[in-house]
């Protein structure tokens, strides 16, 4: 296949970096250590870990899971790619640094030049949101991905917010629809403890997007607009534990892939739920967290349906060790491995393939 129909997609879409291939000797781990934002000590003026991915990484090295010859590297979204979903009006208000402390809840911004925002925090957001769009192509190649950043649920098209400055869910899935013969249904399981409101707005009105929703009912962002768009809504109250958790998510999830089979699940799944996260409001163990995703997992895996996950929010410097132990699981759970899955729809298709078609101020968290 040429490297025209490898990279543009259908008639009138953009040539982009981002759908290249990948060795067959990469597990669909997508990852760059540029994910990670330090700048004076500004980055820990906000609770957000922004240094957790990296961790990550590094605990997963640590138990001898990956090396860095097994990661895919993430490749930074481009201007052109933004705006499959970003109005330019909303791109062009990211360069002014008062916007961005406004997303990032990091008031000093304000009084940097903004080309020190763009370089330090927003670069290292679009490079993440670039993973997200990799690691939908590579779920539909493998059968399952993970970007080990991204999740930025609460950006849409027009508008940024909780840390969330660029719409990567929304993108990735609006990338597939264009760009992969056989997508044409996508189902977004969001377990964020918070609303993700971001992707909500943008599928409002798009019935090939089914979104389930279970967050703490009494956080950020309360978006009841928004809330029009979830398909399966499951509202939480404060210090829900464990127990009735799981068993939600296990009925829920079954119910909404029961309901309709998508060609691509995108797993938002934030760890704020985690007892004491300080925004989360919510009490879930670090083995319950663990246990949610392998219900996710394997609700998708049994299927047979391609699954993204994105790590999302979740603000306590354990985080990290929770997400890698997770990861960790899914693999002895043999839930991930580095085979293509078998018998999956449209992954078995070649994914390369063109489209033949022309045509006082609460903080707010990811």
């Amino acid at each position: 296949m040429s490297s025209k129909e490898t990279t543009e997609g259908n008639k009138g879409s953009h040539r982009t970096e981002l759908y290249v291939q990948v060795p067959p000797t990469c597990l669909p781990i997508v990852y760059s250590p540029e994910y990670n934002i330090t700048f004076m000590g500004l980055e820990k003026l906000h609770p957000f870990d922004a240094g957790k991915w990296g961790k990550v990484i590094h605990f997963l090295k640590e138990e001898q899971f990956i090396t860095d010859e097994v990661i895919v590297p993430a490749r930074e979204a481009s201007e052109e790619d933004l705006l499959v979903v970003h109005t330019k009006r909303y791109l062009n208000r990211l360069k002014w640094s008062l916007v961005v402390a406004t997303i990032t809840e990091i008031p000093p911004l304000i009084f940097l030049p903004n080309f020190l925002v763009q370089r330090k925090v927003l670069r290292p957001l679009r490079i993440q949101t670039g993973g997200t769009i990799m690691a939908g192509k590579l779920a539909m190649d493998r059968g399952w991905a993970i970007n080990v950043g991204g999740g930025f649920h609460h950006c849409s098209s027009d508008k940024g917010g909780g840390f969330c400055a660029y719409a990567d869910i929304t993108l990735a899935i609006k990338f597939l629809f264009e760009r992969v013969e056989g997508v044409s249904r996508a189902t977004i399981i969001d377990l964020d403890a918070h609303q993700g409101n971001g992707h909500e707005r943008d599928f409002l009105d798009d019935r090939r997007v089914y979104i389930m929703d279970v967050y703490n009912r009494y956080i950020y962002p309360g978006d009841g607009y928004a809330k029009r768009a979830i398909k399966r809504k499951v509202e939480l109250d404060w210090g829900t534990e464990d127990t009735e958790y799981l068993q939600k998510v296990d009925l829920h999830c079954e119910g909404a892939l029961n309901e309709i089979r998508p060609d691509i699940i995108v797993y938002n799944a934030g760890t704020d739920v985690l007892d004491g996260d300080p925004l989360g409001g919510l009490a879930i163990s670090p083995q319950g967290i663990v246990k949610r995703d392998e219900i996710v997992f394997r609700a998708a895996r049994r299927r047979g349906i391609p699954i993204l996950m994105v790590t999302s929010g979740g603000y306590q410097k354990k985080t990290a060790r929770v997400i890698a132990d997770s990861i960790l699981n899914l693999h002895r759970q043999r839930l991930i491995s580095g085979d293509v899955m078998e018998g999956a729809g449209p992954s078995m298709v070649p994914v390369m393939m063109s489209k033949s078609v022309s045509s006082g101020p609460t903080l707010n968290t990811i």
